[in-house]
């Protein structure tokens, strides 16, 4: 859902469309991630659009996609030299072991499993946008686009 944002403004059912969610599903999250400072909105008539709050945010994955193996998206982004180095959050409601190795042995940053109970759930993603937007140090300007850290050996 939040990468879908992150290409800018979308009503609830072109997240609904681009997520694969169910609108009831794609409601709820949407509330809980602008009540946690993650989504903002704007009314355009009858029609709210929402967008990621920050950018740094939009690198939440959850496993159990509708339409593409959460497993694979993490390969593809560690894998390609322009995206390795962005930060991935595992957030999904996976019990597998493997899942959990799987994600830390592709590059993910962290593995949090989603609890069933909205409430958790919206305690959960607060804590999480406050450590990467307030506590967690972002990377430098150009990060993404040299070879890499320089004076030592690679």
């Amino acid at each position: 859902m939040l990468a879908a944002l992150r290409a800018g403004p979308l009503s609830a059912g072109e997240v609904v469309t681009r997520s694969g969610l169910s609108q009831p599903n794609a409601s709820m999250h949407l509330k809980c991630l602008g009540e946690c400072g993650l989504v903002t909105w704007e009314r355009d008539g009858r029609f709210m659009h929402y967008q990621v709050a920050d950018r740094r945010v939009a690198k939440l994955l959850d496993l159990k996609l509708p339409k593409v193996d959460g497993i694979e998206v993490l390969r593809a982004v560690k894998s390609d030299s322009r995206t390795k180095a962005i930060p991935v959050v595992i957030l999904t409601s996976s019990k597998e072991e493997k899942d959990l190795g799987n994600g830390y042995h592709l590059g993910a940053n962290s593995y949090i499993q989603k609890p069933v109970d909205f409430d958790q759930f919206r305690e959960i993603v607060k804590q999480l946008g406050l450590y990467w937007l307030v506590v967690n140090e972002p990377p430098p300007n150009g990060a993404f686009s040299g070879p890499g850290p320089s004076g030592g050996k690679r």
